[in-house]
């Protein structure tokens, strides 16, 4: 349980009032990201895409958690009504999917055509969070800032702005088929808060390590189906439209 004082947990319930009484504005920008997978380049890697605004209730924990770990470092909490839509930059997310990891070369230039041409401000990315260090290299090749996370998850992330009067932004991420099978595990067993369970949170460490060898492996099987003796495969086939989209109830 997060414990806060009276006078914190009224800041933290300020806090959330707000983002209630705004939160169809964040639907909205919901709405608009998701026209992405309607692009004419983006939809020929795109499989699928997921999307959701925050519920108030984990947006309650997650300030609650940032104010407890600021106030165990003797640091002020540094989230207020002028700078909430500032600070927490997930309120709104859609998730991109996609077949293969290598298909994000591609992708994050088409990415940043779309925003570009939509006037979307890219406020922070694309950066690359990852636990397995051989794909280190590989963002970097690609401009994609890699940072190396405690989780173990792999995706590609954008913190977009939306060109409205009131600053709100919200958050983009690319990433595998197989990754998602991991982060929606992970999600709904051990998020926001982790599983107290020992055996479970082992077995999640084994779905990521298994996980990356899935990706590693339909590479692999995309990269062999190119080569010219093959008859050189188209590589953004995709196994199912991009207009097959859904709203997910877990959070990005």
């Amino acid at each position: 349980m997060i414990s806060l004082s009276p006078d914190e947990a009224r800041v933290v319930d300020d806090l959330v009032r707000l983002y209630v009484a705004e939160r169809h504005h964040f639907e909205n920008l919901a709405g608009q990201l998701r026209l992405i997978a309607d692009d004419p380049g983006l939809s020929n890697y795109i499989h699928s895409v997921k999307w959701r605004v925050k519920d108030p209730d984990h947006l309650r924990d997650k300030l609650a958690r940032r104010l407890i770990d600021l106030r165990s470092r003797g640091e002020s909490f540094d989230v207020t009504s002028d700078n909430l839509f500032l600070k927490i930059t997930d309120l709104t997310g859609l998730r991109i999917l996609h077949l293969y990891a290598r298909q994000i070369e591609q992708i994050n230039k088409l990415v940043l055509e779309f925003l570009s041409e939509n006037m979307y401000n890219v406020i922070e990315g694309p950066f690359a969070r990852f636990w397995d260090t051989e794909y280190r290299d590989y963002y970097t090749s690609l401009g994609i800032e890699a940072r190396e996370g405690k989780t173990m998850y792999t995706s590609v992330h954008y913190i977009v702005r939306a060109n409205m009067r009131t600053a709100r932004t919200g958050e983009i991420q690319v990433r595998t088929l197989a990754e998602e099978i991991w982060g929606e595990v992970d999600h709904t067993i051990n998020y926001p808060h982790e599983s107290p369970k020992l055996a479970c949170r082992e077995q999640i460490k084994v779905l990521a390590r298994v996980t990356s060898s899935c990706s590693r492996l339909v590479d692999s099987i995309f990269l062999t189906s190119d080569e010219p003796e093959n008859g050189g495969a188209n590589s953004t086939v995709r196994a199912q439209p991009a207009s097959a989209a859904v709203a997910p109830t877990g959070g990005l």
